[in-house]
């Protein structure tokens, strides 16, 4: 079995959090809990090629990328780069983290994850900065933690492409 590595990222109260546990447990918890440091989990993960185990990493959302932080994204086969879409300053500081990811462990397969769907009443993120996103072949995706749209594919994406990237 294949075994992966990869990284949430992302500031402050996003839902990095309550994306895994979704994504492990199939729950979601109205109760803030804010990461210290970073927080592992497994699991296992099966696309039409291949069996992964992910061992993801939930690295706290501290709003700048100190050095610490960097060591932990050592060994990243991928990471979700996530943003809360109804606080664009998160979408700025999620573009901050994706440069100093780059620079400590390459050019690595990403999805941007906006957040909070089911909070679309409020969201701030235009669609037309999302289109620019897209243009630049980067995958995009909206997610809700809470209702778990998009979080299941978001990982399944994510897994899909480390292991295509690794075979070709």
């Amino acid at each position: 079995m294949i075994q992966k590595k990869i990284c949430l990222l992302g500031s402050f109260a996003v839902g990095k959090t309550s994306l895994v546990k979704r994504f492990i447990h199939g729950k979601f918890s109205d109760k803030y809990l804010t990461t210290i440091g970073v927080k592992i989990d497994k699991k296992i993960v099966h696309t039409a090629d291949f069996t992964a185990k992910l061992l993801i990493w939930d690295l706290a959302g501290e709003d700048e990328f100190q050095k610490v932080r960097l060591e932990y994204l050592r060994g990243a086969s991928g990471y979700l780069l996530v943003a809360d879409g109804t606080r664009r300053e998160t979408l700025n500081k999620a573009l901050i983290l994706k440069e100093g990811a780059k620079a400590v462990i390459g050019k690595k397969p990403f999805v941007l994850l906006l957040n909070k769907a089911d909070l679309d009443g409020k969201w701030e993120i235009e669609p037309n900065l999302v289109n620019d996103f897209v243009q630049k072949n980067w995958i995009v995706m909206t997610t809700s933690a809470k209702t778990g749209h998009g979080v299941e594919e978001a990982f399944q994406i994510l897994t899909r492409e480390m292991l295509e990237r690794e075979n070709n």
